[in-house]
């Protein structure tokens, strides 16, 4: 009977040594370069006057104190009121030009992640705030962000990360959820801290505030374009050591997410899975001296 099971253990191990391979060989084969292809058209804007204008570039010197991206696909319902509460709190702060607002169209759908990219890659501002159009983060909560940013000084080459977090929430959300939706959650949890990032409890919070130096330094690396973006984002962050803060902010469900719960959660496992392999296996590589013209 020992024996058999030894035999069996021996099997089962064989199997998944395998099956480790050949998913690693699978990652590799279709892992792609960093997508920095931009279509001619994404590189104008439509100024206030209704003619384009060519968008800047993170590579040149800013010229304002913040940009803010904001992700857009089918946000016409929950966009204005996000934009309202952002715009009037900016307007309240700081006064600002007439070009405070710019709208970069993609000519295809490249996910949330590809949206921030070319958000991130044409901003003006010396820290650069990601948001989510749905405003489930209550806009003046990135105050606590640039605290959190200011705290971690002195900045290592002038890059910082400040990251929105909701795992103060997670009793109070466990409590709404069903059992199933919550082994999904901690299940993805334990696949980010055992394949990607340790000692970043909420990686998912759509509200980020990144100095630019961090920004183009994250971004110009940033391979996955879907919902598991945030995940490599900060995989990268803490492969060129530039210190990130997690700052508890105030976070309400909006109603109209596009994440339906057990396909989105499969599909960010697999991505996970998928970016350590690539990353393992040498099919993505970094460098400390990486630089992007």
């Amino acid at each position: 009977m020992a024996a058999l099971l030894l035999q069996l253990a021996v099997l089962g191990a064989g199997l998944a040594a395998a099956a480790l391979i050949l998913i690693s060989f699978v990652a590799f084969i279709t892992a792609t370069e960093v997508p920095h292809h931009r279509h001619e058209e994404e590189k104008f804007f439509l100024n206030a006057t209704g003619r384009k204008e060519a968008l800047p570039s993170i590579w040149d010197s800013p010229t304002k104190q913040l940009s803010v991206v904001v992700p857009s696909y089918n946000e016409e319902k929950r966009l204005p009121m996000m934009m309202d509460e952002a715009l009037g709190y900016l307007e309240e702060r700081q006064k600002h030009g007439s070009d405070k607002v710019r709208v970069i169209t993609l000519l295809k759908n490249r996910g949330k992640g590809g949206a921030i990219r070319m958000g991130i890659f044409s901003s003006r501002g010396e820290k650069i705030l990601m948001a989510d159009a749905d405003g489930a983060t209550k806009f003046p909560d990135i105050e606590k962000l640039e605290k959190g940013l200011n705290d971690l000084q002195p900045w290592p080459d002038q890059m910082a990360i400040a990251c929105g977090s909701r795992a103060h929430l997670e009793k109070e959300s466990i409590a709404q959820r069903s059992y199933f939706r919550t082994l999904l959650m901690y299940g993805f949890h334990f696949l980010v801290w055992f394949l990607c990032v340790k000692g970043i409890r909420d990686t998912q919070c759509g509200f980020k505030l990144l100095t630019r130096e961090a920004a183009s330094r994250t971004f110009s690396s940033l391979h996955v374009e879907r919902w598991a973006f945030d995940v490599e984002l900060l995989y990268i962050a803490q492969f060129f050591k530039i210190p990130i803060a997690e700052i508890a902010v105030n976070w309400t469900e909006i109603e109209g997410s596009k994440l339906v719960p057990f396909w989105s959660w499969l599909q960010m496992g697999k991505d996970l899975l998928f970016i350590r392999l690539r990353y393992l296996t040498g099919a993505w590589r970094l460098e400390q001296t990486r630089k992007v013209n």
